[in-house]
């Protein structure tokens, strides 16, 4: 039922910018928290940034300050805006929402759970 999908990866060389868009569609009511993840080859998938759906943020020390998250809860949509990047920034970045709570027939809600987008790659070049 619940589908995310993420866009804006490519190359770019160190110092430049990607901002990252993942869209949730299906029948939601909300989101609780929103978050990237990236994973660099022969490492493990780890955290990037999270926002939660009243817009409290957090961010991996290694991308504070240069990279910032944000939401659109209208459009169920999950940015991530990467400035300064570096070669080390490399790696498939993967969209989450955690605590999605559907929309029923019956006029309630439900709560379904976890889902991830199937990944955009983000390669920085020295």
């Amino acid at each position: 039922q619940v589908q995310l999908v993420e866009s804006g990866g490519g190359l770019v060389q160190a110092g430049g910018s990607l901002r990252l868009s993942c869209e949730a569609s299906g029948s939601i009511f909300s989101i609780n928290a929103m978050g990237w993840y990236r994973q660099a080859p022969g490492k493990r998938r780890e955290l990037v940034a999270a926002v939660s759906s009243g817009g409290s943020t957090n961010y991996a020390d290694s991308v504070k300050g240069r990279f910032t998250i944000s939401r659109d809860n209208v459009k169920n949509t999950v940015y991530l805006q990467s400035n300064s990047l570096k070669p080390e920034d490399t790696g498939v970045y993967y969209c989450n929402a955690a605590g999605v709570v559907a929309s029923t027939s019956s006029g309630s809600t439900r709560l379904l759970g976890n889902y991830w987008g199937q990944g955009t790659q983000v390669t920085v070049s020295s």
